[in-house]
C-alpha cells in the first residue's frame, strides 16, 4: 500500500507565497503520477497541478501562471509552490498518487488560508 503525507500549509498573505510538500511511503514504485487538488468550503475539489516521473507538469486553469509543481530528485516526493496568493486560494490542499493498474491514494490534506 501507499501512504501520503502533506506538509507546508498554514496562513499566507495576499500577494505572498507558500510551498507545500508531499511525501510518500510504502510501495512507491507503483506511483505513476502525483497531483495536487484543492477544495474550498462549499465547492468541489479541483485539480491544481500534476506531475509524472519525467517532470512533465500540467496545471488547472484557475491557478495557471501562479503555481509551480516540481519533484524531488527522489520520486515521488513533490512540491507545490504558490505565488501571488489570493484569498480565493484558501482551501484544503490534497496530494493524490495515481497507481499503476488503476486506483488512487489521497493524503489527509493540509489547510491553506490566505488573508487579504
Amino acid at each position: 500500500q501507499v501512504q501520503l503525507v502533506e506538509s507546508g500549509g498554514g496562513l499566507g498573505q495576499a500577494g505572498g507565497s507558500l510551498r507545500l510538500s508531499c511525501s510518500a511511503s510504502g510501495r512507491t514504485s507503483w506511483i505513476t503520477k502525483m497531483a495536487w487538488y484543492r477544495q474550498a468550503a462549499g465547492k468541489e475539489r479541483e485539480l491544481v497541478a500534476a506531475i509524472i516521473p519525467s517532470g512533465h507538469t500540467s496545471y488547472g486553469g484557475s491557478v495557471q501562471g501562479r503555481v509551480n509543481m516540481s519533484r524531488n530528485k527522489v520520486w515521488p516526493t513533490v512540491y507545490l509552490e504558490m505565488n501571488s496568493l489570493e484569498p480565493e486560494d484558501t482551501a484544503v490542499y490534497y496530494c493524490r498518487a495515481s497507481l499503476a493498474g488503476g486506483g488512487d491514494i489521497w493524503g489527509q490534506g493540509t489547510q491553506v488560508t490566505v488573508s487579504s
